[in-house]
């Protein structure tokens, strides 16, 4: 596989971003809080007002967008959140996932986060090792599904920083 670039999307991203997030709603609708049916009928202007709230980094390989992460703030007024990962099937084991992660990563402690939070399904064990190896602990924090509420999130912390758990490899 060719090498993979992760860069930050602008406002002017937004179809970018909308292409990958409708893709990834079809590709696995109970992942999300929404639906595709949902997203598929706004407009620019609420995607461009989408893109305003987060940054959205992608990731591109031979400069073709095939993966997604969002990462904005979360309730901790110094840590980061990262949300709405999604990588297209045919790149799932290649590295692009890990390149999105230090990449947020990366974005939070270059914009003075001390920590990067994600929430997780319980259920999802894949998401939790992967997140588990790129130093992301289990926090004391659970949660219902925002669209199941028979599903139970957790939470993950990684700190930025001295961790030695965290070596940044990507600057935006």
């Amino acid at each position: 596989m060719s090498e993979v670039t992760v860069r930050a999307l602008d406002g002017d991203g937004w179809n970018t971003y909308r292409r990958l997030r409708l893709a990834a709603l079809q590709d696995a609708p109970d992942a999300f809080a929404s639906s595709y049916d949902e997203e598929s009928a706004y407009d620019e202007a609420f995607w461009r007002l989408r893109m305003g709230r987060s940054a959205r980094l992608v990731a591109e390989v031979d400069g073709e967008s095939v993966a997604i992460v969002s990462v904005g703030q979360a309730s901790e007024h110094d840590v980061a959140e990262l949300f709405g990962m999604w990588v297209e099937p045919a790149y799932r084991g290649k590295g692009v996932a890990w390149q999105l992660t230090q990449a947020a990563g990366e974005h939070a402690r270059l914009t003075g986060q001390r920590a990067i939070k994600l929430w997780v399904s319980t259920d999802n064990g894949r998401a939790v090792a992967f997140f588990s190896s790129a130093g992301f602990r289990p926090a004391d924090e659970r949660r219902a599904m925002t669209n199941d509420a028979d599903v139970e999130e957790l939470a993950m912390v990684l700190p930025l920083g001295d961790d030695p758990g965290w070596v940044p490899t990507t600057t935006l």
